[in-house]
């Protein structure tokens, strides 16, 4: 195994570094890393009904879509993310989170934090959770990796996390809520997450027999770049991945019924709401800058363009 020394905080970065070196590289794996604000959704979830869109365009908090399953998670410079690569001819065996959650727990114990898994995939103390994890194959190799929050900003985390008001009909994979907490808080002697990363780093180097650290080359960050640009930095993939589904809002006496396939709205159905042709909406991205686009052609006042914003969502 191989530890890749990583210092980058750009989301969409680390989200492509972790397909990049599951397709391409031989080597077993070990990554931390952290990310600048940011929403990571699982693979087959609908990003419209998981993320308060209004609050990440606001606050310029960018969405993005990861390739393994699971649920929602909001990252920030508080939060510590793991990355463990393995090869494994038995592809039964590749998937296993309590494997992987095994040297994560045993590290804690050296800090004095009793954790366990919950479920199947999140770790927890005193019954609060501080990491969620997921996993995907590709060939004989498994992508496994964790959230572990330190101090994140939780109250943040709870605005971001909070779906558009509206109906939302679906076959997605949904977010399960959870009561959250800070490692930090658990500590009995306080650590700041550097420290706390490079503990971590330490045991896990040791437990696994890590004897190579690695860093990335500039070969690597531009085929790194080139999977931003083509796939995770693309609303394409961040939008249009969503599962099909039926969304319905209702704001006063106006009401909007839209049906959306591959991010694309392919029906719209606008009543109460002036001499808008709902049509006009179909055919473009389930995304406030298309809706914005059409609705800029309309002679609507400011309250009226906002209030047809939030019947989108938005």
């Amino acid at each position: 195994m191989i530890f890749i020394a990583r210092t980058e905080t750009d989301p969409f970065f680390n989200i492509a570094a972790e397909e990049y070196v599951l397709k391409h590289f031989t080597d077993d794996v070990l990554m931390l890393w952290q990310s600048r604000p940011s929403i990571v959704i699982g693979k087959h979830q609908n990003l419209v009904a998981e993320v308060n869109l209004n609050y990440t365009r606001q606050n310029t908090i960018p969405v993005l879509r990861r390739i393994s399953g699971g649920g929602t998670v909001y990252h920030d410079l508080g939060n510590l993310n793991y990355t463990f690569i393995r090869s494994e001819e038995n592809r039964e065996r590749l998937i296993d989170f309590k494997a992987f959650s095994k040297p994560v727990i045993e590290f804690l114990k050296t800090l004095g934090i009793k954790a366990e898994v919950q479920g199947k995939s999140n770790l927890v103390v005193d019954g609060k959770k501080f990491s969620g994890n997921a996993a995907h194959v590709f060939k004989n190799r498994v992508l496994h990796h964790g959230t572990l929050l330190f101090n994140s900003s939780l109250d943040e985390l709870e605005m971001v996390i909070q779906p558009a008001n509206a109906k939302i009909n679906d076959k997605s994979i949904k977010s399960v809520r959870a009561t959250v907490t800070n490692l930090a808080d658990k500590l009995k002697d306080p650590l700041t997450i550097k420290d706390f990363t490079d503990r971590l780093a330490a045991f896990l180097i040791a437990f696994y027999g890590v004897d190579k650290t690695y860093s990335f080359t500039l070969h690597d960050k531009e085929a790194v770049k080139t999977l931003i640009n083509e796939k995770y930095g693309t609303a394409d993939w961040n939008y249009g991945y969503s599962p099909a589904y039926e969304f319905t809002n209702r704001i006063g006496n106006s009401s909007l019924l839209i049906k959306v396939k591959k991010g694309i709205i392919e029906h719209a159905d606008l009543k109460d709401f002036g001499a808008i042709d709902h049509t006009h909406f179909t055919g473009i991205m389930h995304r406030y800058e298309n809706i914005k686009d059409v609705i800029k052609k309309y002679p609507l006042s400011d309250a009226q363009q906002q209030t047809l914003l939030s019947l989108f969502g938005f």
